[in-house]
């Protein structure tokens, strides 16, 4: 294959790679190392090796995850606090959102949830349930039977299933309780900051070490609804709030100086929130930028 055509197949496929990457790490700045790497043993690859370049490139980036996911997590275990998704802008990514499916499993909650997974079930059940791919292919992705993989979808969809129940809400409906929930905090409204988070509401926030965070989750609404007033109320005077699709659905995204402070995503059932997630550690903010 000309080197002209291997980039431009390869480009077909950038965003599939791309969303099966970033779901697989949680990370854009990973997915795309992981996407780098797979161009180059794509360049690489003899013709006898590729039957199908979707099928191909999409198990090279499948398997470059899971070694990822392996020699990540040791580092996730001594990450200062709790570790949260690398949020993206998304308004102008379609593809990421383009199904029902893809957006479910593409904000933080859901991310959050799939960190529960072994690197492979996570690989299997994603490539199944997300990306709509036969056992057949799996299997030969993830070097296991395809009955195993049966076995390892149905586990894993038990897990997420216990941990995160399946309600629809609308894009519409999140936005209106984020715009209600920017007021609430605009007013320094305790009791409707309450009002708003159910009673086993949870919040989690991510600093990394390097910016201001709670080191574990807070749970209950009068303890979350208080520590957000908190930070607040220590928040500089010149910092900037807007409102932007993030990872698929609408975010709270604060600026300093026009630089990325911090991102808060509602995770929402029933018209209330069930859980707070900020991501603060500027490591994850710079494609923000």
């Amino acid at each position: 294959m000309a080197a002209e055509d291997s980039v431009e197949v390869f480009n077909k496929h950038r965003a599939l790679l791309f969303s099966i990457a970033y779901r697989m790490l949680g990370s854009a700045a990973d997915a795309e190392d992981i996407l780098q790497e797979a161009f180059l043993r794509w360049q690489r690859a003899g013709e006898d090796e590729v039957k199908s370049p979707k099928s191909y490139l999409s198990a090279v980036v499948t398997r470059l995850c899971i070694d990822q996911l392996r020699s990540a997590k040791a580092r996730r275990e001594v990450y200062v606090g709790p570790w949260l998704p690398e949020p993206i802008m998304t308004q102008h990514m379609p593809d990421m959102t383009s199904t029902q499916e893809l957006a479910e499993s593409l904000s933080i909650a859901f991310l959050v949830v799939l960190e529960s997974l072994s690197p492979v079930e996570r690989a299997v059940f994603l490539l199944r349930e997300v990306f709509g791919y036969d056992y057949a292919e799996i299997a030969r992705v993830v070097g296991k039977s395809e009955a195993n993989c049966r076995q390892i979808t149905h586990r894993a969809q038990q897990r997420i299933h216990e941990r995160r129940p399946r309600f629809h809400t609308t894009h519409e409906q999140q936005e209106r309780v984020t715009q209600e929930f920017m007021q609430a905090c605009a007013n320094g409204n305790l009791q409707g900051l309450m009002a708003m988070l159910t009673n086993n509401a949870v919040l989690m926030s991510d600093g990394g070490g390097k910016a201001q965070a709670a080191r574990n989750p807070i749970y209950g609404p009068n303890n979350v609804a208080r520590f957000i007033l908190g930070i607040l109320a220590k928040a500089p005077p010149n910092i900037s709030v807007r409102l932007n699709d993030v990872n698929g659905q609408p975010g709270i995204v604060t600026f300093v100086d026009d630089q990325p402070n911090a991102v808060l995503v509602l995770d929402v059932q029933d018209e209330q929130i069930r859980g707070v997630h900020i991501v603060a550690n500027p490591d994850k903010l710079q494609a923000l930028s």
